[in-house]
Order: C-alpha cells, then sequence, then structure tokens
C-alpha cells in the first residue's frame, strides 16, 4: 500500500513551493510529453512516453470506457496528457477543492463554529458515515471539511458549500485560480447526475491538475493550512485502490477520489523519493450509461502514465 507518510508530503510540499508549478500544455487523444521548465537552447523531453496511449487505449477498451488523465511534474513541467480536454463529471473530486477555499476564505476561530444539521439532510444527501453519527451534537466546519475530504462525507461538503457561499462560490473560486472550465452548479447528490451534453458539474483532466498544483503551490495556502489539506487527502480512506493502488512501490500519494454510476475519478499529488512531487488527475466514465464503475481503471491508468515518471 503507498499510503502519505505527513514528514514525507511536507518535505515535499517544501520543494513544490521552493520551485514553483507549471503544467504543460495538453494534447486532447494523445499521451505526451512537454516541458514548460525555462527554455534551454535545444529542450529535449526526457519523460520516455512510447506505449502511454497504446497502453490507455488498450484500457478504454478492455473496460468500455472513455479515460482522461494528465500528470505533470511540478518542477520541471514535463507532462503526461491523454484526452487531457475531454470533460467529464467530477463527482466527489471536488471536495478537495471545497476544503481548500474553506482554509482559505475562512479563518482562525470561525473554522471552530459548530453547525447542526437534520437527518433528512442527511438522508437527502445520500453517503454521510460522519455526519450521520452528529445530527445531535453536530461538527465544527474544520471537522466537516475534513469528514468531506476524508470519507467523502456528502452532506459534509454541502454544509461547507454553504459557508464558502454555496456551489457558485466554489465555481468562482476555481475561476480565481484560474480554471475557467470547471462548471460548479449543484451540490450531493445533485452534482452526481451529468445530462447528456450538459457541462455542469464537469471538468477535464488538465484543468483540476491545474487546480491540484495551484491549491499546494504555496501562493493560495498559507504553509499551515497546505499542511493540512495535504494531511486530509493523504489520509483519503477511499483512494487505496486507485491512483495509489498504480503509484510505484515507495510513492506516497495523497489524493481525492470521486465516483457515481460509471464515473470513478482520482486527483493527487504524488511523491517520488528524492524526487520531483507530481500532481495527476486521472477521470474516468464507462461508456455504457448502465455499467458501474470499476476502481481497478483508475488504478491501472496511473500506472501507466506513472511509469513514465519511474523509467
Amino acid at each position: 500500500m503507498h499510503r502519505a507518510v505527513p514528514l514525507v508530503i511536507a518535505a515535499a510540499t517544501a520543494v513544490f513551493v521552493i520551485a514553483g508549478c507549471s503544467t504543460g500544455p495538453t494534447t486532447r487523444g494523445s499521451a505526451s510529453s512537454s516541458s514548460t521548465a525555462a527554455p534551454t537552447a535545444s529542450p529535449t523531453p526526457t519523460l520516455d512516453t512510447s506505449g502511454v496511449d497504446r497502453a490507455l487505449a488498450a484500457l478504454e477498451t478492455e473496460y468500455d470506457a472513455t479515460v482522461g488523465v494528465v500528470a505533470t511534474d511540478t518542477v520541471t513541467g514535463e507532462s503526461v496528457t491523454h484526452d487531457g480536454d475531454h470533460r467529464f463529471g467530477y463527482a466527489s473530486t471536488v471536495k478537495a477543492f471545497a476544503a481548500a477555499q474553506f482554509l482559505r476564505s475562512v479563518r482562525g476561530s470561525d473554522r471552530d463554529e459548530v453547525v447542526h444539521w437534520t437527518a433528512a439532510d442527511v438522508a437527502a444527501a445520500g453517503h454521510s458515515p460522519v455526519t450521520e453519527q452528529h445530527v445531535g451534537d453536530g461538527l465544527s466546519y474544520a471537522a466537516l471539511a475534513e469528514a468531506a475530504v476524508r470519507q467523502s462525507d456528502n452532506t459534509a461538503l454541502n454544509l461547507v458549500l454553504t459557508r464558502i457561499g454555496g456551489p457558485s462560490g466554489l465555481d468562482a473560486a476555481l475561476h480565481d485560480l484560474g480554471d475557467d472550465v470547471t462548471q460548479v452548479v449543484h451540490d450531493e447528490p445533485d452534482l452526481n447526475t451529468i445530462e447528456p451534453g450538459s457541462t455542469e458539474d464537469t471538468t477535464t483532466p488538465a484543468a483540476f491538475a491545474a487546480d491540484v498544483a495551484a491549491v499546494l503551490d504555496g501562493t493560495t495556502l498559507d504553509t499551515a493550512d497546505r499542511a493540512q489539506l495535504l494531511d486530509w487527502m493523504g489520509g483519503n480512506a477511499t483512494g487505496d485502490t486507485l491512483i495509489r493502488a498504480g503509484a510505484p512501490e515507495g510513492w506516497t500519494v495523497a489524493d481525492k477520489s470521486g465516483g457515481a454510476g460509471g464515473i470513478r475519478n482520482d486527483v493527487a499529488l504524488v511523491t517520488r523519493p528524492g524526487g520531483d512531487p507530481i500532481v495527476i488527475a486521472v477521470l474516468t466514465t464507462r461508456n455504457d450509461p448502465d455499467a458501474a464503475y470499476d476502481d481497478a481503471l483508475v488504478a491501472k491508468t496511473a500506472s501507466v502514465v506513472l511509469g513514465a515518471f519511474a523509467r
């Protein structure tokens, strides 16, 4: 198992902040290696992406699915992409960004304000393993943000969204990060229903990989809040079978997963021993609207793509 270790993540984040983060261009439907590091006389990508496109196409055929992925070295800017500009429903991966905006906008003792909800709120939201246990006593906003990330608690997300201005508030926050692609429209559980042809509650791998980089590059969150978000993501209870399962042995993963129907996603900061951190967004959907998602598709996609950084 490739669990994130807080001290390792903290060290990686320090490297990330010092070096800055830049994402390379994405090419729809093509795995590519590109670099946005400082130009030299003859820039030569060092990533070996030979076979990546072929391997991902084989996974799409095997699972009858569409796969989009962007993975970027946060120091060199080299990036591997496949269908990076394809839209997918983001499902619960958006909870990481709601938590980031909470940390960014709610300060000090305001985070400790205790909020209450009803059993009806829990029933309406669906999957709420933490908040269903605290209908009587409530929880602080900080505890709710943690529950939304660590346990993917739907009621917790809805309450945090209310605190930061609702879906439109989060949409504006992402736009402030430079993301004019993602469209945050609904809260739980409606954000999981994507109507054919609609762009509501969707994003692209390129947009979400850039958003992960933006909230962790040292300019959006202060040092303590960045460490807090990474700690929550490093303890994500729903991600062990996703990017973490596909990462090479010894690599650590701080992630946020999402899934609904045929949609299965994961976004993460991946840390290599002695190497630069990598931001990665893997978004997938089954082509048959009645098919259920499969965690193995995300894990195998991550294995293929992260393998390019390991060679």
